[in-house]
């Protein structure tokens, strides 16, 4: 099988490669993917079909287009696309109609699963504390056990607060690049210790879960999924 990974950021594409690896092996071996990394996650257009500027890297308002452009080429049935977003502080029942939308609205349709990670990447993260233990020995164990897994709570902060000193204030009061940078940081050390077996994160389930089905030869069209499964009347199965 081979995957096309859309994600939203340059950590989040870090996270989801190495987790790809751990569910699949190393990349080339049984499997493929090519990831592709942008540089935030937008809006939708409201407009479908508008015709976007492709130098905005922003993965939301060029996932019309790419989408379609995957129906046109990507017509094979070892072939998926893969679409990573972060929730945010977005209602989650709605994020995942729009991005429904987006994908019915392609003729024809690509093959093609979607994961929200619940609240953010680095709940993946999160959801293996042995693989954070070993990245960061001087966690503070207090800040960690303060996380219920894919909560609404500040993900990356909580994880700042840590592992960093000065915590996600300190990362705050020097700015974005310095956030940025740091869960690049995160990514790199953490996500090739992660377990796909004992990862406690809904949302990382949902997406490990997925992707071994249709490695293992199974069917998907269009799913859209978080931590919860969602009714099968409002989303078609996985």
């Amino acid at each position: 099988m081979h995957f096309e990974v859309l994600v939203e950021d340059q950590s989040g594409s870090i996270v989801v490669d190495h987790a790809l690896r751990a569910i699949l092996g190393e990349n080339g071996e049984n499997h493929t993917w090519k990831m592709h990394g942008y540089r935030g996650l937008g809006r939708i257009p409201k407009d479908l079909r508008t015709r976007t500027d492709r130098t905005n890297r922003l993965l939301l308002e060029q996932l019309p287009r790419v989408l379609r452009g995957y129906g046109k080429s990507l017509q094979r049935e070892s072939a998926v696309v893969v679409v990573v977003v972060d929730l945010d502080d977005r209602d989650c029942m709605a994020f995942k109609r729009d991005l429904l939308d987006v994908l019915e609205g392609c003729t024809p349709r690509p093959r093609t699963i979607v994961r929200i990670a619940i609240e953010e990447i680095e709940a993946w993260l999160l959801g293996d504390g042995k693989a954070v233990a070993a990245a960061y020995p001087g966690a503070k164990k207090s800040v960690l056990a303060k996380y219920s897994q894919d909560s609404i709570c500040g993900t990356w902060e909580l994880l700042g607060d840590a592992v960093v000193a000065g915590g996600s204030a300190q990362l705050k009061k020097a700015g974005w690049p310095a956030a940025g940078a740091a869960k690049c940081e995160w990514a790199e050390k953490i996500s090739p210790l992660l377990d796909p077996r004992r990862n406690q994160s809904p949302s990382f389930q949902a997406f490990r879960d997925g992707v071994r089905r249709l490695a293992a030869g199974g069917r998907g069209s269009a799913a859209v999924l978080s931590g919860q499964r969602p009714p099968s009347a409002t989303l078609p199965p996985t």
